[in-house]
This record gives structure tokens, C-alpha cells and sequence, in this order.
């Protein structure tokens, strides 16, 4: 059991693990902490946080877990705040899209770095904010888990446990093998939704093309409405990676365009089927997971 959960940023993916602990009986009470004075209230209204306050100091205090759910660029500065009122036993924990950067950013812990279980939940939705809380969201999804040799292995496992109480399946690995494996898998996939939707739009007949769109460009263009503000420091904090993973795609983007230009019937057809034999196995086993 949770005695109190200090909450700093109170948005959808904040807001949804402190409902998903209300559902289960996990945690008795949760103080929640944001900038805006509107997201505060809101939180209080829905019941995602007991209480607001005005600092995330005065979330982190008498706290026993802490979690940090605000942009990457914005989490030293949460981490300095809470620094000189967090406790030896406290378990912090981070929701971010990226893991080197935050454990770079949590060295200001200083004595107090142990307490930090770098995590990362595999969900969300493509709007953002409190309003859109769900107990639900984590339930039946991967969280990541990227432990620093600093890290204390009993607070580690606490952290594991209170994923999986929500439903979460949970793993660890190293924060640079993070960042390379969601680079791939989702910064870069962003990036090209991103573009797509910009092209588009950036076309004479923009409108009347939007008019046209089925189902197809709905699922691929989906995370083209993404949160600016959140993904602008994902992209700037794996920068390297990303990049590393934009020339991947560029050579593949080659291929495709050679062989239309080409006419090349059967090289097209190589390509698509390979993709095709890619995606198929992965989509069964996301199905039986």
C-alpha cells in the first residue's frame, strides 16, 4: 500500500497510473502538483489527486513514491525541487519516452539518486491532459524499467510491483539500449507521420486531398497529432538516435523511389512483400500478447 503518492504533472499519463492505483487499492492518498492552476483544479475535480498544491515540493513531501510526469526538459528542474525533501526509502520514478537524458538529469538527486527508478510506460493517446485520465491505460501494456548501477535494487522491485499491480507487464534494460530500441519504434515513426501530414498539408489542394482520406491515412496519420511540447523534447533528447534512424529509413525510402521511377515491377513487389512478411508475424504476436 501507498501511504501517499506525490504526483508531479498532473496529465493523461500521470493522471491515469494515479487512477489505475485508486481502482486497485493500492495507494491511500495522492497530492498532486502542476503549473497550472486550471490542471490542478480539474485534477480535483475528476479525483485523480486528493489534493493540489502549489509546489512539487509540497507534492514530494511525506511522499513514500513520487512520480515524475512532465516533459523531458522539465525534469531536472522537478528533481531539484524535490531533492531536499525526498527520504532514503522514497522511491522517485519518471514516466518518460527517453532514459539517458533523465538519468543525466537526475544526478542533481546527489545522495539521494539510489531513490530514482527510471521508467517507461508504453502507452498513451495522441491528446493529451488530465481530462483524458484512464485507470486503464496501462493495463495489459509493457513498461520499461532502466535501473542505474546507483539504483537501489529493493526500491527497483518496488517499482515492479506497482506496475504489474496495474496491469503492466513489465522488463528492464539498459537506458541506451532504450533509446536506440524506441527510436525505431517510435520517435522515428513520429517523425514520419510528422512529414507525411506536413506535405500534405503543405500542398495547393491541401483541403480537398484531406477531404479524400479513408481509414488508411486515419491509422498512419494517428500519432501526427501528437502533443507538440512533449514530443519537440523527445526528439531533441534522442537526437542521435533518431537521426541514426532517419538514414535507415532514408536508404529504404531510395529503394522505393528507384524502383518507381524505374518502373521496376519486381523490385517494387520485393519491397512491398518484405514489409508485408515484417509486419504480419509481429501483429500475431501483439494480438496473442
Amino acid at each position: 500500500m501507498i501511504q501517499q503518492l506525490g504526483l508531479i504533472g498532473c496529465g493523461l499519463m500521470g493522471g491515469s497510473l494515479a487512477l489505475a492505483l485508486k481502482r486497485a487499492g493500492l495507494v491511500q492518498r495522492v497530492v498532486g502538483f502542476s503549473p497550472s492552476e486550471r490542471t490542478r483544479q480539474t485534477a480535483v475535480e475528476l479525483g485523480v489527486v486528493d489534493a493540489a498544491v502549489t509546489s512539487a515540493a509540497q507534492a514530494a513531501q511525506g511522499s513514500d513514491v513520487i512520480v515524475i510526469a512532465v516533459p523531458v526538459a522539465a525534469t531536472q528542474p522537478s528533481f531539484e525541487a524535490i531533492r531536499d525533501v525526498i527520504t532514503p526509502h522514497t522511491l522517485v520514478m519518471d514516466v518518460g519516452s527517453t532514459k539517458q537524458d533523465v538519468i543525466l538529469a537526475a544526478q542533481v538527486l546527489g545522495e539521494r539518486l539510489p531513490c530514482f527508478v527510471p521508467a517507461h510506460p508504453i502507452a498513451g493517446k495522441e491528446v493529451a491532459g488530465v481530462v483524458h485520465a484512464e485507470a486503464s491505460l496501462y493495463a495489459g501494456k509493457k513498461v520499461i524499467l532502466t535501473p542505474t548501477e546507483a539504483t537501489n535494487p529493493a526500491l527497483c522491485e518496488k517499482a515492479q510491483a506497482i506496475w504489474q499491480a496495474v496491469g503492466s507487464q513489465v522488463s528492464t534494460m539498459s537506458a541506451a539500449r532504450h533509446d536506440a530500441v524506441f527510436a525505431a519504434v517510435s520517435h522515428l515513426p513520429h517523425v514520419i507521420a510528422f512529414a507525411a501530414v506536413n506535405a500534405l498539408a503543405a500542398q495547393p489542394q491541401a483541403d480537398a486531398l484531406l477531404n479524400m482520406a479513408g481509414p488508411g491515412f486515419r491509422d498512419f496519420s494517428r500519432i501526427a497529432a501528437s502533443d507538440p511540447a512533449v514530443w519537440r523534447d523527445i526528439l531533441l533528447a534522442n537526437r542521435d538516435e533518431v537521426l541514426a534512424q532517419a538514414k535507415f529509413f532514408q536508404a529504404q525510402m531510395a529503394l522505393l523511389q528507384t524502383a518507381i521511377e524505374q518502373g521496376d515491377a519486381q523490385a517494387l513487389s520485393q519491397l512491398i512483400e518484405s514489409a508485408r512478411q515484417t509486419r504480419g508475424p509481429w501483429r500475431m504476436n501483439q494480438q496473442q500478447d
